[in-house]
């Protein structure tokens, strides 16, 4: 019987799994679109600040694993780099093991945790109701 490491229980489908420094890397690019080594450094420098080097050894483990790419800058050196696959599955993924890890698998229990910790804006509980509006006629009509 092969024993299973942590590592192996929390890989994702892909069967790669990516660090927290990797996934906040990934996570800029996710919103910006795309950017340099330099531009991801400044963007995380609020949180988790690290060398140029650190940076650029991020971002090619993560080409290397295949989930971002990059193309030659228009100016000088530098490269842009972009990620190659859409953040939503990953994003469902994390939040579906967060949800089972530390909530008991209750969504109730992630969303009010969120809430409460977020302190959401009118525009965003407007939002966030009309969602909820819309859930319900969804499980409505399959009843």
């Amino acid at each position: 019987m092969v024993k299973q490491t942590r590592r192996q229980a929390t890989t994702e489908p892909t069967g790669e799994h990516l660090p927290d420094a990797e996934l906040e890397v990934l996570a800029c690019l996710w919103q910006r679109g795309n950017a340099t080594a330099r531009e991801v450094r400044e963007m995380m420098e609020p949180y988790r600040p690290m060398t140029h080097g650190a940076m650029v050894t991020l971002l090619k483990r993560l080409s290397s694993k295949g989930w971002v790419m990059r193309e030659k800058g228009p100016v000088g050196k530098a490269f842009v780099y972009m990620p190659t696959r859409k953040a939503a599955p990953t994003q469902r993924r994390i939040l579906a093991d967060l949800t089972h890890r530390v909530f008991g698998g209750s969504g109730v229990a992630v969303m009010a945790n969120l809430l409460d910790a977020t302190s959401p804006s009118l525009e965003e509980i407007d939002a966030l109701q009309s969602m909820l509006n819309d859930l319900r006629a969804k499980r409505e009509k399959l009843r």
